[in-house]
């Protein structure tokens, strides 16, 4: 069976990192598109296991389950990620909600992930409640996933919330696709 030449490095040095993390450590105020498409805008206050506790502008602290969080960045990067969002209105009619459980998730493998970003290939991401998020993968750990959108405005994705991963060309990259496909052994990175 092959392997990925530099993804095992990459995982060793990346995978472990929070986003949440870096949002408390950075004390600026965050942008946080919660399920029920509510935005939530507010600094990290605590980074929990399941929860992450914020200091929401005009309400104080609240504790939000990571689960029903889909996307977050900085608020100063707000006026330009809005209008890159585009929705998919079948999948919002769906009226899909949070996986509770993680082996129902559409997960993504991270040999797909690592060749699309070394790549720089161009992706959709559809999340549950059917937002696109349009761009190239420029980082991801074990829970999220950065996005590089037009004009290199970077989002963060949790994993749990996405619906679908798709090229330009339409191809799937969700697990339950690339088991048959296996387009990481098509890569240049790919070594027998």
């Amino acid at each position: 069976m092959g392997t990925l030449r530099g993804l095992q490095e990459y995982l060793d040095e990346r995978y472990h990192l929070s986003v949440f993390d870096q949002a408390l450590e950075s004390k600026e105020p965050w942008e946080f598109r919660v399920c029920g498409q509510e935005i939530l805008r507010g600094r990290v206050a605590e980074n929990q296991k399941y929860d992450v506790k914020l200091n929401i502008e005009g309400k104080g602290e609240e504790v939000v389950p990571k689960l029903n969080i889909k996307l977050l960045y900085p608020v100063a990067l707000a006026e330009k990620v809005s209008p890159l969002i585009k929705v998919d209105q079948k999948v919002r009619k769906l009226g899909l909600e949070p996986i509770l459980s993680p082996s129902k998730r559409n997960h993504i493998k991270n040999k797909s992930l690592f060749p699309l970003m070394k790549e720089r290939e161009v992706v959709f991401f559809t999340l549950l409640e059917g937002e696109v998020i349009k761009g190239l993968v420029t980082d991801f750990t074990r829970y999220d996933i950065v996005v590089s959108m037009k004009g290199g405005v970077p989002v963060t994705l949790l994993r749990h919330a996405v619906h679908d991963l798709r090229n330009k060309k339409g191809r799937c990259f969700l697990k339950s696709s690339q088991e048959g496909l296996r387009d990481w052994e098509k890569s240049p990175l790919y070594e027998e």
